[in-house]
Order: structure tokens, then sequence, then C-alpha cells
């Protein structure tokens, strides 16, 4: 296990290394350059040239990717242009709301989309089919429905109708109440999307696995029912879920857009939306490199809790 730990730690060297590359050239395929594309019309002559020099791209290509890189060694991403702020501060404030509201989500539609989907394949495996049916095609409904179009209806629904939870306000994390009453909104958008997801692939997998000989073994011997899905067959199940599971985590801690656009949640989204309406290219392009490893991140923490639960499983 330790072998395997050190191989995919190690196999993160070279990944981090390529995508920071990545970011820094697909910034700079921006037709012009983006000192002019910042200013717009708004600036131009000597004020152009002292904005180009003020964001090093006076500097030769090749020492620009040495400047990056440095900066980054010592965790500098730079201030933002138009205001003068760090953009590490901006993304360390945005992350802990985005890291809340994706771990609270991703938990939420787990137990939800996994109880669901077990149901239906269980129900599917014992040739009662309309309660399979059913949820099959709510999940795949539920996944046609354009998550602004969800966000905007729960808004009307339950804010302006029935007043119940707040769309918009100031976020306070010294109330953990008012918290909590402040994402479940955007939160309920996200895990409606995430639960149709898991239920489906839980429903495919536990149905393989149900018709597997160690099943029909263990029923042979009498094991209750609830024992023999939950212990044997949601276990065996269990990588297709992981794998669904840690995609969607990594996608929910890269901020989802639009869902923090419409409630006005500060977080990693939000940031991004910010910094490419001021033409922030600092910002944009540090915020992008952070989605970046995040992701990262989680895959590389998805495969390491592979071998976790399959000893079987090589690097």
């Amino acid at each position: 296990m330790n072998a395997y730990l050190l191989k995919k730690v190690g196999q993160l060297i070279p990944t981090v290394f390529g995508v920071v590359t990545l970011v820094f050239i697909v910034i700079r395929l921006i037709p012009g350059d983006a000192a002019s594309v910042m200013a717009g019309d708004s600036l131009s002559g000597d004020a152009l040239l002292a904005l180009k020099e003020r964001m090093g791209l006076d500097l030769p290509i090749w020492e620009q990717y040495l400047q990056y890189l440095v900066h980054l060694l010592r965790f500098d991403l730079g201030t933002t242009l138009l205001t003068g702020q760090s953009v590490r501060q901006l993304i360390l404030e945005a992350l802990p709301i985005t890291f809340i509201m994706a771990l609270l989500t991703i938990l939420i539609a787990c137990v939800i989309g996994i109880t669901l989907g077990t149901l239906a394949a269980f129900t599917a495996h014992n040739g009662k089919r309309a309660i399979d049916r059913f949820l099959t095609w709510a999940s795949m409904l539920v996944d046609l429905m354009p998550s602004f179009w969800v966000a905007l209806l729960f808004m009307l629904l339950f804010t302006l109708a029935l007043g119940w939870l707040p769309a918009t306000g100031a976020i306070d994390f010294g109330d953990p109440a008012g918290l909590l009453k402040r994402i479940a909104l955007p939160m309920i958008v996200l895990c409606l999307g995430q639960i149709s997801t898991i239920l489906r692939i839980t429903r495919t997998s536990v149905l393989e696995v149900l018709n597997e000989d160690y099943i029909r073994t263990a029923r042979a011997f009498g094991t209750p029912q609830l024992l023999v899905i939950f212990r044997h067959a949601l276990k065996n199940a269990a990588m297709p879920i992981l794998t669904v599971t840690g995609l969607a985590f990594g996608t929910l801690m890269n901020g989802t857009v639009i869902t923090e656009f419409i409630f006005s949640i500060p977080g990693i989204g939000s940031l991004l939306i910010g910094g490419i309406k001021m033409r922030d290219y600092t910002l944009v392009q540090n915020v992008i490199l952070v989605y970046s490893l995040l992701f990262i991140l989680v895959n590389t923490v998805t495969d390491i809790l592979y071998r976790y639960m399959d000893p079987r499983v090589k690097f």
C-alpha cells in the first residue's frame, strides 16, 4: 500500500507541472495580448505600455514563464489589477464556502442516491419493475432539467411564494444555523443533479452484483435480505459509485458557476465570474489554476481510496 501511495503522489508532480504549463499557455493564447484585452478602449499609448510592464508582458515569453513558476513556488498569486487585493487571499476567502457547500451536497446526494439506487436495483432484481422504472425515469428527467431553470423555479417557490429560505444575503460563519439556511436553496439545486447521477450508477452496479454466485450462496445460507444487499452487494458494487462521487465532488469543489452566480454565493465560481467581468487577467489565470489543482487532488484521493476498498487494484 505504501508503494502504491508513493507512486500516486509521485505521479502528481508531472501532472501538476503539466497543468501549470497548460494554464500559462492557454491564457496567453487570447487574441492580441492580455493587457489590450483588459484595457479595451480605455487605455492606449504610454498607459497601455505601463500596464504591460506591470503585468510583465514586456518580457520574453520564457522569462514570463520562469517568473510565473517562481511566484507559484512562493505561493504568490499576485494581486488583482483593478483593486490591488491579494489573489491568494481572495481565493482563501472563497474556498471555505465552496467546500462547505460541496461537502454537504455530496454527503446528502450519496445518502439519498445510493439508497434509492439500491432500492431500484433490488426491486428490478425481484421482478417489481414499477418502482425501478419510476426511479430511473425520474432521475433521467431531473438530469435533463437545466440547473439555472431549477434554481429560478425554486427561488420563486421557496423564497417568494413560501418565504421559507433566503435566496440572497450575507454569509456569516459565526452563525451556523443562519449559514445553513442561507446555502440550503443552492444546495438543493446542486443535490438534484448529483442524486440522479449517483442513483443510476448505483442501480446499474448493484443490479450486476446481485446476479453473482456469492450473492446466491449468501441467500442459500439464509442471510437476511438487508444484510445481503448492504454487506455483500453494495460493498462489491462500490467502485463505480466511488468514481462518480469523486468526479462530482471535484466539480462541486470547483464551484458551480451558474448556481453560485444566481444565489450570490461568494465562492470560487463567483470569483471567476467577477474576474472575467473585470477582465482581470491575474485573477482569472490563478482561479483556473486552482480549479485544475483541486480536481487533480480529488481524483488522486479517489484513486488512493480504490486501493483501500479493493487491494487487488494495481498502479
